[in-house]
């Protein structure tokens, strides 16, 4: 039979659907992007526009093939405990995830449809293991669940739950696992990655030390984290441990201190400045990529013009730009004076215009200098990769991918840098 994973959102999704599209796989089902017989849809609820395209997404399969099994979960599934569609077989929030196969399985024997949700997560992690992750070069490794931020606009604790993290020596044994099937980086995801451990007595710095003693594990990204969790342990680490590459994303989410605690952030701008100023100081080239939301309720003019003021002081090498989406469920959502659709689309394009600005400023100090790529896709004599501060290189050359190949940056097109190159360590592709 055949069977479809359809992803939404974010890494830690992607992650889980890597996961459920081995289980699948391993018991020697034929796993397609086209007409399935087996659909499973992990969706996305971030915001309302999340929840309408999971909705179309689901709807769009019955149409294709109304005699499918349709697995529907996730996120939207969590914020929408109400949601019922004829045509959908099984519906699971974000627990049970792991265990999608059997209740495939148990459909097909019995054609008894399911909804199983929970008013309380387990504050148990749910272990998933993945040992490859198809058509990628860098492998990601969910490391934690849930937050307990409860951001003023933020649905997500209510959809993921409260903080649970995954046994240490299970995500050191996952990591192995992938590097002996030939990924040199790991990226490091959750759903509030920093705050790994606080539930099992342990700390993200002492697993980082842990990971990066894998012998050849060459780079470890971590997908996000919070400034607040950038303490002295952890830049002690980032300080000493040159496997943890140069870019970091540390979400801000806006610039003025009034937004910030209207938002219910755990920070203002001096503590951001000052933790921005230290890690600079460690990692001088290191990029930083944030994320701003624009036009949150009684936002003025002059507050947006802080933020554009103070992610330019940030020197931000990227900012995703999101406009306030009044989530139903948010305390944001009730807040007075919503500011109109016009004005927050006005100010989305004058923060990416900074943005565009402040990308092209960091790119531009790389022209001539020497960098590392980890060799992504090669087509046609062209190859592309990703340096350890995640800038995209291309070069007109036929390279083997999954190798590090020495590039001397020679221009700029766009947000792409143009490289020629030096040395390259062939290897033997093994993913």
């Amino acid at each position: 039979m055949k069977v479809r994973v359809v992803n939404l959102g974010c890494k830690v999704n992607a992650y889980e659907s890597e996961y459920i599209t081995s289980l699948f796989k391993n018991r020697g089902y034929e796993i397609t992007t086209g007409i399935s017989d087996i659909y499973i849809v992990n969706t996305c609820s971030v915001t309302n526009q999340s929840d309408a395209k999971s909705r179309k997404i689901i709807n769009h399969i019955i149409r294709e093939n109304k005699d499918a099994v349709i697995v529907v979960m996730g996120c939207m599934i969590e914020t929408h405990k109400d949601y019922d569609n004829d045509g959908v077989s099984i519906i699971i929030g974000n627990k049970d995830k792991s265990k999608v196969l059997e209740l495939v399985e148990d459909y097909l024997n019995t054609h008894e449809k399911k909804k199983i949700l929970y008013d309380n997560f387990d504050l148990t992690f749910e272990d998933m293991f993945i040992e490859n992750m198809e058509s990628h070069t860098r492998a990601f490794v969910k490391i934690q669940d849930g937050c307990e931020n409860f951001c003023s606009y933020c649905i997500i604790p209510y959809a993921r739950g409260k903080c649970r993290s995954k046994n240490k020596d299970v995500i050191l044994k996952e990591i192995n696992t992938l590097v002996k099937n030939g990924y040199k980086e790991v990226v490091l995801t959750g759903i509030h990655t920093g705050h790994y451990g606080s539930d099992i007595d342990t700390t993200f710095p002492d697993l980082l030390k842990e990971i990066v003693k894998i012998k050849d594990l060459k780079r470890l990204r971590i997908s996000s984290i919070e400034i607040t969790e950038l303490n002295d342990d952890f830049l002690n680490v980032l300080k000493n441990e040159p496997k943890i590459v140069s870019h970091m994303h540390i979400p801000l989410q806006a610039g003025s201190d009034t937004v910030l605690k209207n938002m219910n952030r755990k920070y203002l701008t001096p503590y951001f400045r000052d933790k921005l100023k230290v890690i600079r100081s460690i990692r001088p080239d290191i990029s930083i990529t944030t994320d701003i939301i624009v036009g949150f309720p009684s936002e003025t003019e002059e507050e947006f013009q802080e933020t554009l003021d103070f992610a330019r002081e940030m020197e931000f090498t990227k900012i995703h730009v999101f406009p306030f989406s009044k989530r139903e469920g948010t305390v944001a959502a009730g807040m007075p004076n919503q500011i109109p659709e016009i004005i927050k689309k006005d100010r989305v394009k004058r923060l990416i215009a900074l943005s565009n600005e402040l990308e092209g400023n960091y790119l531009d100090k790389f022209i001539g200098k020497t960098v590392e790529i980890l060799v992504e896709k090669s087509l046609d004599n062209i190859s592309t990769g990703h340096t350890g501060n995640f800038l995209k290189v291309t070069v007109n050359e036929s390279l083997e991918p999954n190798t590090l190949v020495k590039v001397k940056i020679i221009g700029r097109e766009d947000t792409e840098l143009k490289g020629c190159v030096l040395e390259c360590e062939k290897q033997e592709m093994t993913i």
